[in-house]
């Protein structure tokens, strides 16, 4: 079998959008789409009008016809919502579905991979957080409904992944343990997901995606080929330099003159004995460069994974301002990343670039309202009933301690749901748009390198310039003078 050199990284909440991973599976690598809250994302672009019409060009290839179309009846606006308009708020996900949200994951997840697989016969992927598990199930089914090559999940230890891709082949309903806090042995804590339920009518068999484990140790490998329900057919080793979120280090948190979690010898992934596992991985984080391709192929490696670079293309779907803003402060010399160790609810440490206007700022976080109205990061929990109840860090304090929260674990906290949205372009507005969401973007920890890929009197660049760079086909190097005349925009307001 033949694997790729370069998978580009699963980023964000549509950072790694349907047009960012065409463009890399069209030019031969791995493309990736996000996972991360495509119900949400595509009920947005509907109501925006659907440029293009890609949203209802995929919901037309949809094989369930009636359950494409109340989705597009519901969320499409022609023309777009109006100035000030919020978006239509979703059902939040739970133990037990509800129905339609169920339905809108199925749907969400192949609209983004069918138009990833759009026009070629190249490999396309998709990756999930284990850490987001109540969507895991019509997620993971809609995407091999559309024909996903490779399956990616980290953030957790997905040992219940392969077992589910297994059934979905032949459509048998699948089950997966949700992890409920206060949750005691007997509990019902099952999730489950019956596909002739959804798509009654017959159906050929589905291809069974490559499963790929999103590890940081060598322990972590090793229980995942030991007591996953099925095939793990390689694993992406992801480092503490990578952006979103990474593995806390191993042992007590301590955190360094900056505030950023401190990593030692425990965190370094011995990679002979990786390679003795006898299954391909990837490297990630810090290797999105020709040398870093080469270092990683020479110790073993079947390749590298590289998000970074690609989240700054012109295919990536990440906000024109933000994206310029930050290339802008790559190219002086002042991008500023940093690993906030309580800003993500999920409680991993959490990579954060610096840019004036998103909620890196502290005065910008401070001033937004503490509101949960996405609740992808929400934690079930047992209630004193024995009923399952839901609640999120980051959420108003007052609510989240009333449902048994600690005051301590809200310091920090920050919505990552909906900062998500906003990096994307599709940000809420509220109060008649007296108040609208902003972002937080993240990146590893190579930001500052990205100038490697803009060509001299250039501000911008693109996938081929990223993979021409890194297979050794053209270089660029650093620029002597600073071309940001042309992106003095960095830190304005986030504007449609």
């Amino acid at each position: 079998m033949s694997f790729p050199l370069i998978i580009q990284g699963g980023m964000g909440a549509g950072v790694s959008d349907w047009r960012l991973a065409n463009t890399v599976s069209r030019l031969g690598q791995l493309g990736v789409v996000s996972g991360t809250a495509l119900d949400e994302i595509l009920a947005r672009r509907l109501q925006d009008g659907d440029p293009g019409g890609h949203m209802r060009r995929a919901l037309a290839a949809f094989p369930m016809s009636a359950m494409a179309e109340w989705i597009r009846n519901k969320y499409y606006i022609a023309g777009g919502r109006g100035a000030n308009v919020p978006y239509i708020t979703m059902a939040k996900h739970t133990k037990e579905g509800p129905r339609d949200v169920q339905e809108m994951c199925v749907v969400s997840n192949f609209v983004e991979v069918w138009l990833a697989r759009e026009g070629h016969r190249n490999a396309v992927g998709i990756n999930y957080l284990e850490k987001i598990q109540m969507p895991h199930l019509a997620s993971m089914y809609g995407a091999m409904l559309a024909g996903v090559d490779y399956v990616l999940m980290g953030a957790g230890i997905p040992i219940r992944v392969p077992g589910v891709l297994d059934r979905y082949v032949h459509h048998e309903p699948a089950n997966y343990t949700l992890h409920v806090f206060g949750a005691r042995e007997g509990d019902d804590t099952t999730m489950h997901f019956v596909p002739r339920e959804f798509v009654p009518q017959d159906l050929p068999p589905l291809k069974r995606p490559i499963f790929l484990a999103i590890i940081s140790s060598n322990t972590l490998a090793a229980t995942m080929l030991k007591k996953a329900n099925g095939k793990v057919d390689g694993f992406i080793i992801e480092g503490q330099t990578a952006g979103g979120h990474n593995a806390p280090p191993r042992g007590k948190m301590v955190l360094d003159e900056r505030g950023e979690p401190v990593y030692g010898e425990r965190d370094v992934v011995d990679l002979a004995r990786i390679a003795e596992l006898g299954v391909p991985f990837w490297l990630a984080g810090g290797y999105g460069s020709r040398q870093g391709v080469q270092s990683a192929v020479a110790a073993g490696a079947t390749g590298v994974q590289i998000g970074t670079a690609f989240a700054f293309t012109d295919e990536s779907g990440m906000h024109d301002q933000y994206k310029r803003g930050l290339i802008a402060k790559a190219l002086a010399g002042t991008a500023r990343v940093f690993t906030n160790p309580i800003a993500s609810p999920t409680g991993f440490p959490f990579k954060v670039a610096e840019l004036e206007g998103t909620a890196s700022d502290s005065a910008v976080y401070l001033k937004r309202p503490r509101i949960c109205d996405l609740g992808y990061l929400r934690e079930p929990y047992k209630k004193e009933d024995g009923e399952l109840g839901y609640r999120c860090s980051a959420e108003p304090v007052t609510v989240y301690v009333s449902k048994g929260g600690k005051t301590e674990d809200t310091v920090g906290r920050q919505c990552v749901c909906n900062a998500l949205m906003a990096n994307i372009g599709l940000q809420q507005t509220r109060a008649g748009g007296k108040h609208v969401e902003v972002g937080l973007v993240t990146t590893g920890d190579d930001l500052g390198e990205i100038g490697r890929f803009i060509a001299p009197g250039k501000s911008s660049y693109t996938v081929a310039d990223v993979l021409d760079n890194l297979l050794g086909k053209r270089r660029f190097e650093a620029p002597s003078t600073l071309r940001v005349e042309a992106l003095q925009t960095a830190g304005a307001g986030i504007r449609k």
